[in-house]
Parts: structure tokens; sequence; C-alpha cells
């Protein structure tokens, strides 16, 4: 996407791999399914587990945490989240779409095969951190790319987006995409209304991102959006009315 900056689309999720010298920061791990195709998507931009010094999460769905503890427990590295997010990632509870719901949205184009490559990639699989970390500090993290956690709930309560000013992008996770196996829309948008824990914060967080300045927009699911983060957040917000 621009200078050490790196948008890996995993099976139907994507992560991000920040490089500075010979260290990474890794936002979002993908299903538990995408596990080889994340340590290889590290070998490729030259790194490896062990040049990651910490994982950031933007929220504890299943698609984003899936190696998050492995990685943990492997590796060392801290998982850090949103301090609203923690109690998540360790499955003290679980905000996530239910199957039941999924079963009721079946009729929706594109909702059940989505569903079944869910269940196959890890999806429904038990997989807290132990020991998940909120953010240490305010402000840019001192990590590689040193990105800025900026708090977007709604998709879940602790969700979290990533400012890196000094490269002009925004990792915005689940809580503005770009496209999604069971969207029949392109461009930037919410997610479906079934996958938020709140759809009117989700739809309220979108003026966080009218605030960011950037124009490259990484979203946890779709391709790449270029063009001001701001307008990006404006069409979605104008789809979601």
């Amino acid at each position: 996407m621009a200078d050490g900056t790196y948008l890996v689309h995993g099976s139907n999720t994507n992560w991000v791999i920040l490089t500075e010298g010979d260290a990474l920061t890794l936002i979002d791990t993908g299903y538990p399914g995408d596990r080889a195709q994340l340590l290889s998507s590290l070998a490729e931009v030259g790194g490896s587990p062990e040049a990651v010094e910490a994982v950031l999460i933007t929220h504890a769905h299943n698609d984003h945490l899936g190696s998050a503890e492995y990685l943990r427990a492997g590796y060392g590295m801290p998982v850090h989240l949103h301090e609203a997010e923690v109690p998540h990632a360790r499955r003290d509870f679980l905000n996530q779409v239910s199957v039941a719901t999924v079963l009721k949205n079946g009729w929706r184009p594109g909702v059940l095969p989505w569903a079944v490559h869910a269940i196959r990639s890890g999806g429904t699989a038990h997989v807290p951190v132990a020991s998940p970390q909120p953010f240490p500090t305010a402000g840019p993290l001192d990590l590689p790319g040193r990105p800025v956690p900026v708090h977007t709930p709604g998709h879940t309560d602790g969700h979290s987006a990533f400012h890196l000013p000094e490269r002009g992008v925004v990792v915005s996770g689940d809580a503005l995409v770009s496209g999604h196996p069971t969207s029949r829309a392109a461009g930037p948008q919410l997610l479906p209304d079934m996958f938020h824990h709140e759809r009117s914060r989700a739809v309220a967080s979108l003026a966080a991102f009218e605030k960011l300045d950037g124009d490259l927009l990484a979203p946890g699911h779709g391709p790449v959006h270029r063009g001001p983060v701001r307008e990006a957040a404006l069409q979605a917000r104008e789809k979601a009315l």
C-alpha cells in the first residue's frame, strides 16, 4: 500500500503488516485456518514471527483474532487491544454473530457460502488470548509504523482502527470496509447489520474516520480503497442511512 505497509488478503479477511527496518507490527491475524498464509506473508515481506514486536487487534472476532494466542504463546509477543476489548479477547463474553442469526439471514445472497467458509476456517472455534493487554499509552504506539489507535465502537464495544499519519494510511478493521461476501454493495460501507453488536454506534463511529487524514484505507474486508478516508466514511454513511 505504501512504504513499509502491506495489506494481506486472507481467505475472507485482511490483516496488515507494518515494517520498519527488521522489525514488524502485525495488525490482526485472520481466521485460525489462515495461519499458514499469515506466516507466509510475514516471510514475503522479509520478516518472521520472531521479528514481530506486537500484535494489534482491531477487535476480537475469530476472523481477526484467529492466530493471536498462537503467536503470543509461541513467540512471546504481546497482544494489544482497546481496554474494552480485552475481556472479549479473553472470551469472558462473545459479541459475535450467532449461528441462529446467520441461519435467519440465510436467504440473503452470499450468506450461506460465507457461513460454510467461516465454519471451515475456524469461525466458531474457541480461540481466547490468555493474557491480552490494553494499549500501553494514548497516542502513537512505540512500534514499527507508529500506529495511533482510534476507538470506533459499534461493531464491538472495543473496536479500534489504527491511523498511520506518517504513511497516509488508516487501518479500519470492520468499522469501515470496502466489500464483503455477504454484501452486494461496492466501495466504502458498513458491514451488513447482522454483524454489528450495536449498529447505531457503528454508524456514529464513522465520524471518527471523517477526522483522519489519509488517502489509503486498509479495511478488514475488501480491497484497498484509494482516496481521502474522510470521503470514504461519508460514502459509507450515505449507504447506511
